[in-house]
């Protein structure tokens, strides 16, 4: 789930950050550039884990500020295909649940991949407010119902993708708000799988 990328990246170091130790203005510079940002195909940058070089310094014509070529390690979020992680509930609707790591919360699970058999029961409050998409999902078990609805409890996932979307030109008003990695997720054919008092 957790990766150490190395980066080499050049990059000014501003004249206001002159006047404090090379490796300290450096490190400020690196979390303001890449903290909390998803780099297409490596995953969202969780921490700055080590600087292991700085050179050049160099001042070219026309620029006040000096660069620099530093070579450094990332903390990286990046799950696996298959990786069963667990996390909290943060919305469901007709198309399916949203889950929430806390610090990553673009986590889909699909209808399709929701355990079978199952059903959905809209929310009668938000039908008056014209979103009846919102609601419940249930997990249908030997004549029993099995909710999944409580945002404060674990829900184990297993890992189906993880997809970076080129970022639109254009986005409608109506659509949600863009999400430069997207993690699907299943809650199908496997046990331990779900909300975790389901299984105790």
């Amino acid at each position: 789930m957790f990766y150490l990328s190395r980066i080499e990246h050049t990059l000014p170091l501003p004249p206001s950050l002159l006047t404090l130790p090379i490796r300290e203005a450096m490190q400020m510079e690196i979390e303001k550039l890449f903290l909390d940002k998803v780099i297409a195909n490596l995953g969202l940058c969780i921490s700055l884990y080590d600087i292991r070089s700085i050179e050049g310094g160099y001042i070219f014509p026309g620029d006040g500020a000096p660069t620099y070529t530093v070579v450094f390690n990332l903390v990286m979020f990046r799950p696996f295909v298959g990786e069963v992680i667990a996390a909290k509930l943060l919305a469901s609707n007709a198309d399916g649940l949203r889950l929430s790591l806390g610090f990553f919360d673009d986590i889909y699970v699909p209808a399709h991949l929701m355990p079978i058999p199952n059903h959905f029961e809209a929310d009668p409050i938000n039908s008056y407010e014209n979103d009846s998409k919102k609601g419940t999902w249930f997990w249908d078990y030997e004549g029993e119902h099995f909710p999944i609805e409580d945002s404060e409890a674990e829900i184990r996932f297993r890992v189906q993708s993880v997809s970076y979307p080129p970022v639109p030109v254009e986005q409608p008003k109506e659509s949600k708000p863009f999400a430069p990695m997207l993690v699907t997720a299943s809650l199908l054919n496997h046990e331990g799988l779900g909300p975790v008092s389901w299984w105790v």
